[in-house]
């Protein structure tokens, strides 16, 4: 079973555009790749997807636990020819460690690829990778792939490797291809005009200049054991419809989530809220997934039917989880990014409004105060904050604690409404979607 991880010296090095160049070189050469993206990211999954053309995942060392890290890569990659994933931030930085690519690596054993972003540097290349393979031990590191390397200098960094006791992985010289960066990360794929040219450029340049035949023998590994029982089987007199939303207002969500809704027994369909007048009428629950309502505000006022049509069914007692982004389009007001101001569903008393700076950055443990729709009053959650958007009315349905002892009242929750900026990741505790699938099957029960 094939596999890397392409992690990096920091946010910014160029992992991104070292994990699509080569995630399109693999493609162009005709094969099935899975591809992953370590931590809680959204967007640059998305990007994944539009080379691969089909579903990306995350892996996340801080929300799963070892056995469902490992059934995870094997459940989403067994059937292609090589997974690739996508490191987060520097590839030693997570929550404590927890979270980190360096944890992920070595818990489902896949060799690492560190990319050095060479600009401004000479000499000082060699101490980067140095420190970075005695940092920590062990750590897998395989070997390197040099971003923005002038070609005459590839030989200088062959002999670093050589130097160093480690496998040198070819390089990616300075190009045009850039990708701008918006307030929570990268711009999403659907907005670039010619990302398709684009990734097809990358993926020449991967071709030429990295080793992508030693790449992929490096990766060979034995497949990681797991304990396979890790989905339960559910069996509903009525299979739950789910509605998710998804356009480009709200298109931050976890395929995972999705995913295990379906092997629970439930039933997905996907509306937008920018372009529908209703939710799907057979639908028993909602997922209002994050993403950036904030850019569309005045449209999503504009479309009246459908913020009266969720605020009715939302009164009415249909389960839904709203999360960041879908938590704003439940406010009353929401403030764009110019400062207008624009009605929304009115199911949350409060306004939505920008700030200058990340809001409660990190991951985050909840526990709840009382029964609600997810878990029972005192359970604990393991949840991630990312929003520069903030609230008059955030809840107090839960308590977040960070693991520097920080902590603050979140959500709004009770038996059928979970709504707050954390975001939930399922297989972090199964528990959660099995919950919310039977409040689904439940009120679709009663009401069909």
């Amino acid at each position: 079973m094939r596999r890397m991880i392409i992690g990096g010296t920091h946010s910014g090095c160029g992992k991104t555009t070292v994990t699509c160049a080569i995630l399109q070189a693999l493609c162009d050469r005709g094969m099935q790749v899975a591809s992953f993206k370590c931590g809680p990211d959204y967007i640059d999954p998305m990007f994944h997807e539009k080379i691969i053309g089909t579903d990306a995942y995350n892996l996340d060392s801080f929300f799963c636990t070892d056995n469902t890290l490992r059934y995870l890569l094997y459940e989403n990659s067994c059937c292609k020819d090589a997974a690739v994933i996508e490191g987060v931030m520097g590839f030693y930085d997570g929550a404590g460690g927890r979270g980190s690519a360096c944890s992920l690596a070595q818990i489902t054993d896949t060799p690492a690829v560190i990319v050095i972003d060479c600009k401004g540097m000479s000499d000082s290349i060699g101490a980067v990778m140095k420190g970075f393979l005695t940092y920590r031990e062990p750590n897998c590191i395989a070997g390197f792939i040099f971003n923005r390397l002038p070609e005459r200098r590839s030989g200088f960094a062959e002999r670093l490797c050589a130097e160093l006791g480690t496998e040198y992985f070819g390089f990616l010289p300075a190009n045009s291809i850039t990708i701008e960066s918006r307030h929570l990360g990268l711009v999403t794929a659907d907005e670039i005009a010619n990302l398709k040219e684009n990734m097809h450029f990358l993926g020449d340049l991967a071709q030429k200049h990295i080793l992508l035949d030693k790449l992929l023998k490096q990766s060979e590994r034995t497949v990681p054991i797991y304990e396979a029982s890790i989905v339960p089987s559910l069996d509903f007199p009525h299979a739950p419809v789910i509605a998710v939303a998804r356009d480009r207002a709200f298109c931050f969500i976890y395929q995972d989530n999705i995913a295990l809704l379906k092997k629970l027994g439930c039933k997905i369909v996907y509306f937008s809220p920018l372009e529908d007048s209703h939710v799907p009428n057979h639908a028993d629950g909602m997922l209002l997934s994050g993403g950036y309502p904030e850019l569309y505000a005045k449209k999503l006022s504009e479309n009246c039917s459908m913020l009266a049509d969720i605020r009715k069914k939302i009164e009415a007692g249909m389960p839904c989880i709203a999360e960041c982004g879908g938590f704003l389009y439940l406010h009353d007001t929401l403030e764009d990014a110019k400062g207008n101001h624009y009605h929304m569903a009115g199911v949350i008393e409060g306004k939505a409004y920008q700030t200058q700076r990340l809001q409660r950055f990190g991951y985050v443990t909840m526990t709840a105060g009382a029964d609600n729709i997810l878990c029972k009053k005192g359970e604990a959650i393991p949840a991630h904050e990312f929003h520069y958007w903030d609230s008059t009315a955030c809840g107090e349905g839960f308590t977040a604690r960070k693991m520097d002892g920080r902590q603050w009242k979140c959500v709004h929750a009770n038996e059928h409404l979970y709504a707050g900026f954390p975001h939930l990741y399922f297989y972090s505790d199964i528990r959660i979607a099995k919950k919310f699938a039977g409040a689904c099957a439940q009120y679709g029960g009663g009401n069909g």
